[in-house]
């Protein structure tokens, strides 16, 4: 169901008034940061049970769309159906700010296409603030966080340190927490860069983050961190935009919602804004060219997305090309419009002269001008699959923060850590996803497991298992779960999934009790290219998976077996479609989960490890350190011999053997010197 406004800057500054009472307290969980993987950390640690503070610099910009105004997309739109799935909060406001809402990728199989909306970005940020406001166990605080406190680690579990809270800039007394989670996005150690100009900061208007946090993170905790550049493009007035030189776009005839809660979006069909496209051309590029020596982040070697770069980084590396442009609209009552495809960093004069280079812009004028950003990221390949430090206990990172982009791969992040942080605040065990069950277990595998060299976004093709991993059966794959096994589900959504279930079966069964010849068939549906010579008895599933044959269409033919599960009738014929492929994935679904099931103890030591491995390959698993031979067995440099050797120290109940290997090496660092220099005269 679609949540009612309510006042939430009212209720904001009620919160940001008690503030000195809310630093004498402690809590189970502090959550830094008030973006997409804040807001759904803090909301899923909450509802888990504990007691959660979110701290961010601005509580009126919590929600707020950094960047572009949309969601989803291939690949993103899986993200996006999971995080519901698990009861998170970006679904539900996409649903409530969408203002123009399309399936991509409908050309493809159902497996694959990516929901995606524009949105109303004022909108969006009402939503995300009211639900924050309304949930229990949830306290809110408008605060820059200076440092981490750090103190010596616990013995009885893994980890060289262990982070008891959080102390706030400008002398405010600390606050304890038995977890943190850190969701920095752009803001550690933030610098904004427009043509030559830099400053400090992680979006335009805010203030930049605290030094000493980044400091923390590298000097006492000794974590590797790297720097990540991204940039987004100026904001152009609405009615200076000339639309009939453009190419118009409209949203979908009938809007698809996020969330598998909501029937209808708040949006109605005919209220959808269109969307229109254009092209860049060579005076764009010639301006580039001349605007090169005037911008610095360009010329720096930090990387930036690749999937979604400048328009300077577009034209330098493929010269002579016609790049597209998307003008999107920013809300129902905006002025501006968002031109997706020319993000820069050049001097506002040369953007407006970029600008007014596309015939549809000519007489452009901009509102905000683009501009660049570079921060620092935690090397990903230190976390465990709970999205925790390995080396630190009690703390958690996610979204930017791990090296990845866009909004949905920080939500998803985000709810995973916020349920880890709460499980270890209230001493239960971590939960990982695995990759064979999840869009957001490809996601964390390939972040702990391969560590990134560029800012890391979700394509469907990252993702083995796609046939069973798909946008419309995430509810059946990790609700249930999210109720039964993790605790973030409310008992609303697992009735609801139980019964999308317990309905889907029911359906199911009855198309595989319809069984008749391919004769009788053909006599049912002549305008079917069945084939009659078949002499093989045919279900109602097997017809199901011709395109012609719609579930409607069999249940006007068998309204008495199959007219109650009619609201299912695209599920049902997705379902039907790709039976047949996930059947044959299920045999390696099943290795892969053996795999995962066999835990690798982070007491290993590697160097020393009686176990015939190469050098190369035991100082990858000390530096990575997997935890699981699943994981181990994706690491680039792990050979398949390799994981015959670990695998013989693995018992299949997850435990590793006690043999003579239990030395761990985090506490010297001459002992570790010492062991690989007899390991390399040894060989």
């Amino acid at each position: 169901m679609l949540m009612k406004k309510l006042a939430s800057l009212r209720c904001a500054s009620l919160v940001y008034r008690h503030s000195s009472h809310i630093a004498t307290q402690h809590y189970d969980v502090i959550v830094v940061g008030g973006g997409h993987a804040g807001t759904e950390a803090a909301a899923a640690a909450a509802r888990l049970g504990a007691e959660t503070l979110l701290v961010t610099q601005k509580i009126s910009t919590i929600g707020a769309l950094s960047c572009n105004p949309s969601l989803g997309g291939v690949g993103k739109g899986h993200l996006v159906k999971e995080v519901d799935a698990l009861d998170g909060l970006c679904g539900r406001a996409g649903d409530w700010a969408g203002i123009h809402f399309s399936i991509l990728n409908r050309r493809k199989g159902p497996a694959v296409w990516g929901p995606r909306a524009q949105l109303d970005r004022q909108r969006y940020r009402e939503f995300i603030q009211t639900a924050l406001l309304n949930t229990p166990k949830l306290t809110l605080l408008e605060g820059a966080v200076d440092e981490l406190l750090v103190t010596e680690a616990n013995t009885e579990k893994p980890g060289h340190h262990r982070v008891t809270g959080i102390q706030l800039a400008k002398g405010i007394h600390p606050i304890s927490a038995s977890a943190v989670v850190l969701t920095t996005g752009t803001f550690l150690s933030g610098s904004l860069f427009v043509g030559r100009t830099t400053s400090p900061g992680g979006r335009m208007g805010d203030a930049p983050s605290a030094s000493g946090l980044s400091c923390t993170l590298k000097e006492i905790l000794g974590l590797k961190m790297g720097r990540l550049r991204t940039g987004t493009p100026p904001r152009i007035m609405k009615d200076s935009v000339d639309f009939s030189e453009a190419k118009y776009h409209p949203p979908d005839s009938q809007p698809t919602p996020f969330s598998f809660l909501n029937l209808q979006t708040r949006c109605r069909p005919e209220e959808q804004l269109p969307c229109y496209l254009t092209y860049t051309n060579p005076a764009v590029e010639q301006v580039v060219h001349d605007s090169i020596h005037l911008n610095c982040h360009i010329q720096q070697d930090v990387k930036g997305p690749r999937y979604c770069p400048s328009i300077e980084s577009r034209v330098l590396r493929f010269p002579g090309r016609s790049h597209q442009v998307w003008l999107e609209p920013e809300g129902l009552s905006s002025d501006l419009v968002y031109p997706q495809g020319l993000s820069m960093t050049m001097p506002p004069d040369m953007q407006l002269r970029l600008i007014r280079e596309i015939p549809a812009l000519h007489r452009a004028q901009i509102h905000t001008p683009g501009y660049g950003v570079q921060y620092d990221f935690v090397c990903p390949t230190q976390l465990s699959p709970s999205l925790q430090v390995k080396s630190t206990q009690g703390l958690f990172l996610a979204g930017q923060i791990n090296g990845t982009t866009g909004y949905e791969e920080a939500a998803a992040q985000g709810l995973w850590a916020g349920v880890n942080a709460a499980r270890s605040a209230l001493s239960k065990p971590p939960l990982a996803l695995s990759r064979t069950e999840s869009y957001i277990g490809v996601l964390i595998d390939d972040l702990v497991s391969r560590g990134v060299t560029e800012p890391y976004r979700m394509f469907t093709s990252r993702a083995e298992f796609r046939t069973s991993l798909r946008p419309d059966n995430a509810d059946l794959r990790l609700t249930l779960k999210g109720f039964e096994e993790v605790g973030c589900v409310s008992l609303h959504r697992y009735k609801e999934a139980v019964r999308t279930r317990d309905h889907l079966q029911d359906a199911l069964t009855a198309l595989d009790g319809l069984s008749l010849s391919s004769h009788k068939w053909k006599h049912k549906l002549p305008n079917i290219n069945i084939s009659e010579n078949k002499s093989t008895v045919m279900t109602g599933i097997e017809l199901l998976q011709y395109s012609e044959v719609s579930f409607e269409k069999l249940s006007s033919l068998f309204p008495e077996h199959l007219l109650p599960y009619i609201e299912f009738s695209q599920r049902l014929k997705i379902e039907a479609v790709y039976r047949p492929h996930c059947n044959e994935q299920k045999k390696e679904i099943e290795r892969i989960q053996k795999e995962e099931n066999m835990a690798l103890s982070p007491d290993i030591d590697y160097l020393s490890l009686p176990v015939s491995l190469s050098h190369e390959v035991r100082e990858i698993l000390d530096r990575i350190r997997p935890t699981t031979l699943g994981a181990a067995s994706r690491l680039q440099g792990i050979t398949p011999a390799a994981i015959v050797h670990l695998l013989n120290y693995v018992q299949p109940t997850g435990h590793k053997e006690k043999r003579n290997y239990k030395p761990r090496l985090q506490d010297k660092k001459e002992e570790r010197e010492k062991l690989c220099i007899k390991h390399t005269i040894s060989q």
